[in-house]
């Protein structure tokens, strides 16, 4: 077998010179024109990412403000427990008052009637008015001695008049005094019911 080979002989050509400058003139002129059409695409993003930033910035404005709506009347976010100090006006557990269908007011002290709550509310009128109170959502020992405002829902005790799960507390009044006629609070013989 044979191998061919064939050479081809070069030579200058003065006209393919300028030919080769025409086409490469062409090219810088065609590059100028992607260019323009980069510096498009950068307007666009660059308007992309200022939209998107704004976008972000609106969000988590709307959700600051739906935190702070959910604060209690003091203006901070809600708490389920009282730690460190408790101030008049402060609310502690749900956030929303219309949660709960019933409430008192009244000097909240340790100690439930019989093992029915945990706390009792005591209120003017004596000890039948008294609101025996348990808690699943906030703990009540630190608001003992205080005047506090509870939301809840009551339950039907078997000696207790009445009996309340609280949800919601407000502090009334951090250095509160019993009723004047609650000094029998805690008898058996207490009932009624509001």
């Amino acid at each position: 077998m044979q191998d061919s080979f064939q050479v081809h002989e070069m030579t200058f050509d003065p006209s393919k010179e300028e030919a080769q400058q025409d086409s490469l003139n062409r090219v810088y002129q065609q590059g100028e024109v992607p260019m323009k059409s980069n510096n498009k695409m950068f307007l666009i993003l660059s308007v992309l990412v200022l939209l998107g930033g704004t976008a972000t910035g609106v969000g988590l404005s709307k959700l600051n403000a739906k935190e702070q709506s959910n604060a209690g009347e003091s203006g901070v976010p809600l708490q389920q427990v009282a730690t460190g100090a408790v101030r008049e006006g402060d609310v502690f557990g749900s956030p929303e008052e219309k949660d709960f269908k019933d409430s008192a007011e009244g000097y909240l002290e340790l100690g439930g009637l019989d093992g029915e709550g945990s706390h009792k509310l005591l209120r003017e009128g004596g000890p039948s008015q008294n609101v025996y109170l348990t808690s699943s959502s906030t703990d009540l020992d630190k608001f003992d001695g205080m005047r506090v405002q509870v939301w809840g829902e009551t339950f039907k005790g078997q000696k207790a008049g009445w009996l309340m799960d609280v949800g919601r507390v407000k502090v009334v009044e951090v250095n509160a005094q019993p009723p004047a006629d609650s000094q029998r609070a805690g008898s058996a013989t207490e009932g009624g019911n509001e």
